[in-house]
């Protein structure tokens, strides 16, 4: 059986998404600076708290849907043992793709940030 590994694209974001990992464990606090960090803006706060039409504009949601998902990923490689190379495929659908390519490094999430 093959398995695969498919991130969301834009329309999944809500705000407060991600706020729980972020709360709990520091790989994921450390994915959410690091974004913030290369976009020179605290998108990390737009996350959490909104406002709603702010997060919906497509700079903004872009890279906070990849960052969620990118930070859910680092927490369940490090603190479970997730294994991304147990996986034949890594997708997304739409710029889910961007965050298949920070999920298996072909891209730095740095990278794909400042992309988006």
């Amino acid at each position: 059986m093959k398995k695969s590994l498919v991130f969301p694209g834009q329309g999944s974001q809500k705000v407060g998404m991600g706020k729980e990992f972020y709360e709990n464990f520091s790989i994921a606090r450390e994915v959410f600076q690091n974004v913030d960090d290369s976009l020179s803006q605290k998108l990390s706060k737009i996350i959490f708290e909104g406002p709603l039409d702010h997060l919906t504009l497509t700079e903004n949601t872009q890279p906070a849907i990849m960052t969620v998902s990118v930070a859910i990923l680092e927490v369940l490689k490090k603190e479970f043992g997730f294994d991304i190379k147990k996986f034949n495929f890594c997708a997304g659908h739409s710029l889910g793709e961007y965050t298949a390519l920070a999920a298996t490094e072909c891209l730095s999430v740095r990278d794909v940030a400042v992309l988006l």
